[in-house]
C-alpha cells in the first residue's frame, strides 16, 4: 500500500490539564498536514485545590467526566479510529487520580493516560518540530500548564534534557493565596516567587536558536502584545513588549482585565503569573525574543498517533531515538563513561534482535534494554562499590523522556542486575512487580550481562557479536582485537543468568584470524 493511498485518515487528542480539557479531532491530508474537525476547551479546572491538600475536587472530576462523554460521543459520530488521552500535573500528583481515571474509562469509555513531565516535554517538541525548523541548533522550549513548568533542550535529534518544575499558574495562585486584593503587592510577591526559579542544566546562550514558549497563555499575552503569527504560523514577541504587557496587566484587577481586554475569567486570573514566569525563563536563556508557534500538547498528541498509523515500525524506530537521546543526556549529567556506554547498548540490542525467536520481548522492551543498556553504570557517580544499586536509585529517581513512569522502574531493574545478585522477591521494586514484568526483567537483564561482560575492560575490542543457537545450547560469536582474557573471564560469570532464565547453556566463539572460532 503506498503512503498517499493512507489519507485522509482521523484522529483525536484529548489533554486533560490542571487549567482547562483540550479535545480536537483532525484528518490528516499529508504527513504532518491536517484539517481540524471538532475544537473544544472546557474549563475545568481540575487543578483547584489539588495542589494544597493533594486531592481532585469532586465537582471538578465530575465535570471532567461529563466533558470525557462529550468528547467520546464526538469520536464515534465522526468516525474515529484512533485517540489518544492524556493527564498531566494535577493528576499526576493527586493521591485519587487513579480513581479519576477509572471513573472517566467505566463513564465514557475513554483511556485516560496519565503522563510524566518528561512525556510532556516529548508532545510538546514533536509539535514544536512539526511547526518551527529546528535544524541542528538547540532550542529551548518551555511549555508552562496550571501545574507545572516544562523546560527542555531540543533540536532536530530530541530532546537533550528536560525539567519539570512545579510552577504551574493555577499552583501559584493557590499557593500566593490568589489574586484578590492589591494587584501590585500581589504582582511583587508572585515575582519574588518566581525569581527562585533556575535551571539544573546550563544553557550555552551563545550556542542556542532561541527561546520557543508554548501554552494558551504565551499565546493570549502575544496576542495582547500585537504579535501576530507570520506566514508559518509563528509569533515573535520581543521580551520588552512582554514586560510591557505584564506592567499593565499587573495594574488591574481580574475583572478589570476581563473588562479591558475581553479575558475568559480562567485565563484573567493566571495570566499575570504566566507572564512573569515566561519572562524568567527567558531572562535565564538570555534570549531578547519569544517565539510562539501556537501548537502544544494537543497537538503532540495529534502528530505521534498519527506518525504510529502511518508506520508502527518507524514510528517505534523514533520513539527508541528519542529515548535514546534523552538517555545520553542522563548519562552526561552523572558523568558516565559515553564510549562504554554506546558500545554496551550496540552489543544489547544487536543480541535482543538476533536472539527475537527466543525472548519473544517487544519494541517497548528493546527500548527499555536500550536505554538501561546506556545507564547501566550511572551508579559510579555516587560510588564503584555498588554501584548497580545506585544506578537503580539514581535512574528510578530521575525522567527519560518516551520512558513512561512504569517502563523507568523496569530500566532501573534491568541495570541494576547488570553485575552481582540475580532477582528476588525482597528486592526493592522487584518484588513489587507481576510475573509477566519481572520476565522481563530478568530476560533483558540477562541479555544485558553479556553485552556489558563483552566490553568488561572499556577499551570496545569487541567489534561484532553472532549469536548461534545449536541444539540446548547458545554460541555466542565475537571478533574483536587482542586477546579478550578479561572480556572471557566476566562472560564465564555473567552468563550463568541468561542459562537460568532461558535454560540454555551459553558458550563464548572468539574469532581467531588463523583459526576461526575458538570456544571458550
Amino acid at each position: 500500500m503506498s503512503l498517499d493511498s493512507r489519507f485522509p485518515f482521523r484522529v483525536a487528542a484529548i489533554d486533560v490539564g490542571s487549567n482547562a480539557i483540550r479535545f480536537v479531532v483532525a484528518e490528516f491530508v499529508a504527513p504532518g498536514n491536517w484539517m481540524e474537525l471538532e475544537v473544544q476547551r472546557v474549563p475545568v479546572r481540575l487543578g483547584h485545590g489539588v495542589f494544597l491538600t493533594g486531592q481532585l475536587d469532586a465537582r471538578a472530576m465530575a465535570g471532567a467526566v461529563e466533558a470525557m462523554g462529550a468528547f467520546r460521543r464526538s469520536i464515534d459520530t465522526l468516525g474515529v479510529p484512533r485517540y489518544r488521552a492524556v493527564a498531566t500535573s494535577a493528576v499526576r500528583e493527586s493521591r485519587n487520580g487513579g480513581e479519576f481515571v477509572d471513573w472517566v474509562r467505566r463513564e465514557t469509555g475513554i483511556q485516560l493516560e496519565t503522563i510524566t513531565g518528561s512525556e510532556e516535554a516529548r508532545l510538546v517538541w514533536i509539535a514544536v518540530r512539526n511547526r518551527v525548523a529546528l535544524d541542528d541548533r538547540a532550542w529551548v522550549t518551555v511549555d508552562l500548564g496550571g501545574g507545572s513548568l516544562e523546560v527542555s533542550l531540543v533540536s532536530s535529534e530530541g530532546i537533550h534534557w528536560a525539567e519539570s518544575h512545579t510552577m504551574g499558574t493555577v499552583r501559584l495562585l493557590e499557593d500566593l493565596g490568589g489574586p484578590d486584593g492589591d494587584p501590585t503587592e500581589f504582582r511583587e510577591l508572585v515575582a519574588e516567587y518566581v525569581n527562585t526559579l533556575r535551571f539544573q542544566d546550563q544553557i550555552d546562550r551563545d550556542e542556542i536558536g532561541g527561546l520557543l514558549a508554548t501554552g494558551g497563555n504565551i499565546e493570549a499575552l502575544a496576542k495582547l502584545a500585537g504579535a501576530e503569527p507570520d506566514s508559518t504560523g509563528v509569533s515573535r514577541l520581543p521580551l520588552a513588549d512582554l514586560r510591557r504587557v505584564i506592567e499593565e496587566l499587573g495594574e488591574v484587577g481580574v475583572a478589570e482585565r476581563i473588562r479591558r481586554w475581553d479575558l475568559r475569567s480562567d485565563r484573567a486570573d493566571v495570566i499575570l503569573p504566566a507572564g512573569l514566569l515566561y519572562e524568567r525563563v527567558a531572562v535565564l536563556a538570555g534570549v531578547d525574543e519569544i517565539l510562539v508557534p501556537h501548537v502544544g500538547v494537543k497537538e503532540g498528541v495529534l502528530l505521534d498517533v498519527a506518525e504510529d498509523l502511518l508506520g508502527p515500525g518507524v514510528h517505534a524506530s523514533r520513539l527508541e531515538q528519542q529515548a535514546f537521546v534523552g538517555a545520553l543526556s542522563l548519562g552526561r549529567r552523572f558523568q558516565f563513561d559515553e564510549t562504554h556506554a554506546r558500545h554496551v547498548a550496540r552489543h544489547a540490542l544487536s543480541l535482543f534482535d538476533q536472539l527475537q525467536d527466543m525472548h519473544r520481548l517487544s519494541d517497548a522492551d528493546r527500548r527499555v534494554l536500550l536505554v538501561a543498556a546506556v545507564l547501566h553504570d550511572v551508579g559510579q557517580f555516587i560510588s564503584y562499590r555498588k554501584h548497580h544499586k545506585h544506578s537503580l536509585y539514581l535512574i528510578h529517581n530521575s525522567e527519560v523522556p518516551n520512558v513512561s513512569a512504569r517502563e523507568l522502574e523496569l530500566v532501573a531493574l534491568v541495570a541494576r542486575y547488570h553485575r552481582r545478585a540475580e532477582p528476588k522477591e525482597e528486592h526493592f521494586l522487584y518484588g513489587g512487580l507481576g510475573e509477566p514484568e519481572r520476565l522481563r526483567v530478568r530476560r533483558l537483564s540477562s541479555i544485558l550481562r553479556i553485552a556489558d561482560a563483552l566490553d568488561r575492560e572499556h577499551l570496545q575490542r569487541v567489534e561484532s557479536v553472532t549469536a548461534v543457537l545449536d541444539d540446548d545450547e547458545l554460541v555466542i560469536e565475537v571478533e574483536g582485537r587482542g586477546d579478550l582474557l578479561l572480556e572471557q573471564w566476566a562472560f564465564r560469570k555473567k552468563a550463568r543468568m541468561f542459562t537460568h532464565v532461558f535454560g540454555r547453556d551459553v558458550r563464548l566463539a572468539v574469532a581467531e584470524p588463523a583459526l576461526g572460532p575458538r570456544i571458550i
